[in-house]
């Protein structure tokens, strides 16, 4: 259920070890999970079990393992290529995970929801752009096929039993959404002549609606259709992808760059045009008392925004407004084509507004920041957390989180604070930060993206903090607010994804692009995570035991004294 917003904002600044419940959960955050009663109600015995056990930090690793912390274990639930029905294979470099229970009296069977983002043709269509001196010459329509079909994303019945995670195999609900999936839009008026798009990539994080649905979210598009660049004199030039999708398939790079709503049953999918296109990393949706939605997302590339859409009718995504944020003045401004007379004379109305979203923030003079990634909303104090990743050419090589309080800790307010929450570097510890996740004592996990070719390299900025990580910040006991390291990356690889299962017992997470910086398949630079084929295979892992079950139940313990 979603929490009670007067309830929930009495909450805000009296939490206590006293208090006798845990809140629960926003189920509208990306990223976190709704716990049930008997999980906020853990019995003396457990709790009686964990509280000695100590939280120890793990060293930095440049090892080819996903290394864990003291009371951590892990096992691949699914990998690239497994069979999750007759007709569909997992797809590759899952990013995003999801997790919505069939029956909300048993968390332990569901529906799991997976990203896929993008596609190495090295491993996924045999092609190599490193062997060519002209990449385009001697590719084909079949492994442009091979690579669309690795991308957007799974949906999978895993179950737990005797303590480990599967795929349910040939169950009804297994499917494959792709980057030749039709998607019908949801707007009145259609964009480059069409109403349905075909297919959805890029799938970077996500987030699930109140409603119990999936959202996906196209980030990096311009790398596989290309992109539509405006000279001084607004006119439009061709811009050519990385991927080279567009010489064999000629879809507007306009079809991309959305906001996608996944239904867990039945597969049907709509872009959502309501929430502006950009390089969307998650979004981060909030249900009101009146059922009107607030969604925040942020545009994962260095000097863009972050936006909040806020719905003018109970459950849509399509009537309302879509702001971006002037961070240094606290203000959420609208991008509305009919109040806004600097948008009038760049674009003919709203639709071309948010096709071009980022110009549009731009005119209105919204903050340039630092490639804002994940979003997610501290169930405790109500505050919206920002990952800034980084910004190189600035001279912010290891990113920061940003915290914002919305006035009066309303969510469709239209002023906030914004204030570094943490910055990144080797005084707190971490690099990089991606995604967060809170936990069911309002821990705060945090995932890190340093750049493949950006590791582990001598003498560079990266050095001491060696593969990417997962860390947490308690926020009880003698190590709150510190950030301690709990998990370490295969080489080269990412941690993605974090989501709690409704007990709290599993934390999801995927394990992206191990031995991406491979140049020869037959030497790859990893691989993890070492089966037969002996070559890198992105993985959702399920990682359980006494600590993560500790970290969920923390209030609980500290409070028991």
């Amino acid at each position: 259920m979603l929490y009670n917003r007067r309830k929930f904002i009495s909450f805000v600044g009296k939490a206590s070890l006293g208090a006798t419940i845990i809140p629960p959960f926003l189920m509208s955050c990306g990223n976190t999970t709704n716990p049930t009663s008997d999980v906020t109600n853990a019995s003396e015995e457990t709790l009686k079990r964990l509280k000695n056990l100590v939280l120890e930090a793990i060293e930095a690793s440049d090892k080819d393992e996903l290394l864990l912390a003291n009371g951590m274990e892990s096992h691949v639930i699914v990998k690239w290529g497994d069979k999750i029905s007759d007709q569909d294979t997992f797809g590759f470099n899952n990013d995003y995970t999801c997790f919505i229970p069939l029956d909300k009296e048993n968390p332990k069977d569901g529906l799991l929801w997976v990203n896929h983002e993008y596609a190495d043709p090295l491993f996924v269509s045999g092609f190599n752009f490193r062997a060519h001196d002209n990449p385009m010459e001697n590719r084909t329509v079949e492994q442009v096929d091979r690579e669309m079909y690795s991308v957007g994303g799974s949906i999978v019945r895993i179950r737990e039993e005797n303590g480990k995670w599967s795929v349910v195999k040939n169950d009804p609900y297994n499917r494959r959404i792709t980057a030749q999936t039709p998607i019908k839009i949801n707007w009145n008026q259609p964009i480059k002549g069409k109403n349905i798009f075909m297919g959805t990539n890029s799938n970077c994080s996500g987030g699930i609606t109140p409603w119990n649905t999936f959202i996906t979210c196209e980030e990096n598009y311009h790398s596989m259709f290309g992109e539509t660049v405006y000279d001084e004199n607004n006119e439009p030039k061709k811009k050519a992808s990385w991927l080279g999708w567009e010489k064999f398939y000629n879809y507007p790079p306009e079809h991309y760059g959305w906001v996608v709503e996944i239904d867990p049953k039945t597969g049907d999918a709509q872009k959502h045009i309501a929430l502006g296109r950009f390089s969307h990393e998650c979004c981060t949706l909030y249900e009101l008392d009146d059922k009107r939605v607030v969604a925040y997302t942020g545009d994962d590339k260095a000097d863009e925004h972050i936006y909040k859409f806020v719905s003018s009718k109970p459950g849509s995504l399509k009537e309302g407004t879509l702001y971006v944020a002037d961070t240094i003045n606290g203000k959420w401004l609208a991008l509305d084509w009919e109040s806004q007379s600097v948008l009038q004379e760049k674009f003919k109305d709203q639709t071309e507004v948010l096709v071009r979203a980022r110009e549009a923030a731009k005119l209105l003079g919204a903050t340039e920041l630092n490639r804002p990634e994940d979003i997610e909303i501290d169930p405790v104090t109500g505050n919206i957390f920002i990952t800034l990743t980084n910004n190189k050419r600035k001279g912010d090589y290891h990113g920061s989180i940003l915290k914002i309080e919305e006035t009066d800790h309303k969510f469709d307010s239209l002023t906030f604070k914004a204030t570094t929450y943490k910055a990144g570097g080797e005084e707190n510890g971490f690099s990089c930060p991606d995604n967060l996740a809170f936990d069911m004592s309002g821990n705060l996990w945090i995932t890190s993206d340093m750049s493949g070719s950006s590791m582990n390299k001598e003498g560079g900025p990266y050095m001491p903090f060696k593969n990417n990580s997962l860390f947490v910040i308690p926020r009880y006991g003698s190590d709150a607010g510190k950030v301690i390291r709990v998990a370490s990356a295969p080489r080269d690889a990412e941690l993605t994804g974090p989501w709690f299962s409704p007990d709290g017992k599993t934390l999801f997470l995927s394990v992206q692009h191990p031995g991406e910086q491979t140049k020869d398949v037959n030497n790859p630079t990893s691989k993890w995570p070492f089966d037969q084929d002996n070559i890198p295979k992105p993985a959702v892992v399920a990682i359980q035991g006494d600590l993560i079950e500790k970290m969920n139940l923390l209030r609980q313990i500290e409070k028991k004294g």
